[in-house]
């Protein structure tokens, strides 16, 4: 495909090196020479300098020959009208636009974006993907990954094994047979710096990082037997006040279960809007690096401190502070996919990346076949793919044990007919059944072959 994607910041420049990495025609558009000179030299696309929104940009960046465009730069005005100009001039098929302000996304305004009116096919908001991440962490606080499928029937979690996890040292198989009501897949094993898909005889031991497909209602169950039992989160404390912090805090004060939360935040006007904004939820003006307005947060009993300011290393240390001064759990919003390895050796419990988010939401806009969710894990090594099987896929009357998936693939979930099915060798894939599926960044393009369907817009 011919994509152009406008704007070469973090968000851009992931997505640049995903789908550019996938053999597409890329081309990267933004105003900055400097972000235009590091795609180009880092990633195989074309780089074009200008303003996204000027429709000779958009000429020189290939728009007339476009499949698609994503604008993504930092302006939401400039993404809008490029997709207009895009539209009106160029006639390009698909149009994704990043828009940060929530306004928006609002019910009232739903129409706005209708081909009549602003014609953008999809709108992605970052802030209300990272929201929902951050949420997922809070409520399952000993996962350090944590997603969604099949409309929330099935759960990705990821679990950090411990010295004390009690299934230490036995075969997945004999994990099966010994819970054998339980409907949890382990799919992905993380060994030191090796991400793979287990094998059945395959052992689990202290150090790895595992990625489980359980139904949800099973997550409980699943995160006790690897030694993670779920703790409720009473206290929650929030290091910042922005669009993330903001829409975390609002989300749980309307959440039935009572969370008592307190958010601090440096800048003075934006701890006065959130104060504005929120009802029940205590706002601290202070910086959270500093250990007295912690202490004035109540850290020391505090379940969970969520660091989502707009620095990575304050979000880190806040992270390591609020742990040392006896917060339960720790969350830090990490940008810097290199900071990732320090998790551990610092002390934090769990990150979010906010590229991987945003990537996972565009890449499922992308994809060949029926697929219908996308989430990239780790650092775009490996992705769970929800889509499903269609007449004219080669999966259709074949059972898994004889589909052709590659090596680094494990399906972990089916649903025939509205009923989840743990999945086993011997089930039957059929037309119209949802899969949820686990395949190394190498084995994405083979998975997708196998779904077997043209690029379909609608």
């Amino acid at each position: 495909m011919k994509i152009i994607i406008c704007g070469a910041g973090q968000v851009g420049w992931q997505i640049a090196r995903q789908l550019s990495g996938e053999a597409n025609d890329v081309s990267v558009v933004d105003n900055n020479p400097v972000l235009v000179r590091r795609a180009t030299d880092t990633l195989e696309v074309q780089g074009v300098i200008g303003f996204a929104s000027h429709p000779d940009v958009l000429e020189a960046a290939g728009a007339k020959d476009a499949d698609m465009i994503i604008a993504a730069t930092h302006s939401d005005e400039v993404n809008m009208v490029t997709c207009q100009v895009a539209h009106s001039v160029f006639n390009v098929t698909r149009k994704i636009a990043r828009l940060r302000a929530k306004t928006y996304l609002e019910p009232m305004y739903s129409d706005l974006f209708q081909r009549d009116h602003m014609p953008i096919d999809v709108v992605i908001n970052p802030e209300h993907e990272v929201s929902q991440a951050a949420l997922r962490r809070i409520a399952a606080p000993t996962t350090f990954d944590v997603q969604d499928f099949l409309e929330g029937r099935v759960r990705l979690a990821g679990i950090a094994l411990d010295e004390d996890c009690p299934v230490l040292n036995t075969s997945l198989r004999q994990l099966t047979d010994l819970f054998s009501t339980l409907r949890a897949l382990v799919v992905g094993v993380r060994r030191g710096a090796r991400l793979f898909a287990p094998e059945p005889e395959d052992q689990l031991f202290a150090g790895d990082q595992i990625y489980v497909v359980a139904e949800s209602s099973d997550l409980p169950r699943t995160l006790e037997i690897f030694g993670k039992p779920l703790a409720r989160q009473e206290r929650v404390v929030i290091i910042g006040a922005g669009n993330v912090g903001l829409s975390v805090a609002q989300t749980l004060e309307r959440q039935r279960d009572r969370v008592r939360v307190k958010v601090i935040e440096r800048d003075r006007a934006r701890a006065e809007a959130a104060a504005d904004a929120l009802e029940r939820t205590i706002v601290l003006h202070g910086d959270g690096m500093e250990s007295d307005i912690l202490t004035e947060a109540g850290i020391e009993k505090a379940d969970t401190v969520l660091a989502v300011t707009d620095d990575d290393k304050v979000n880190l240390l806040v992270s390591v502070r609020a742990k040392a001064m006896g917060c339960k759990f720790s969350i830090a919003l990490v940008n810097d996919p290199s900071l990732a390895p320090l998790m551990d050796h610092l002390g934090i419990d769990a990150h979010i990346n906010p590229r991987a988010t945003t990537v996972s939401s565009i890449l499922r806009h992308v994809r060949h076949g029926r697929v219908r969710s996308i989430y990239t894990i780790g650092d775009g090594e490996a992705e769970v793919i929800e889509a499903q099987v269609l007449s004219t896929s080669s999966l259709a009357g074949k059972t898994i044990g004889d589909a052709d998936f590659p090596e680094g693939t494990l399906v972990g979930a089916v649903v025939k007919g509205g009923k989840l099915v743990k999945p086993v060798s011997t089930t039957l894939l059929e037309t119209g059944d949802l899969l949820v599926i686990f395949a190394l960044k190498k084995d994405v393009p083979e998975v997708e072959r196998l779904l077997q369907v043209a690029v379909e817009y609608f």
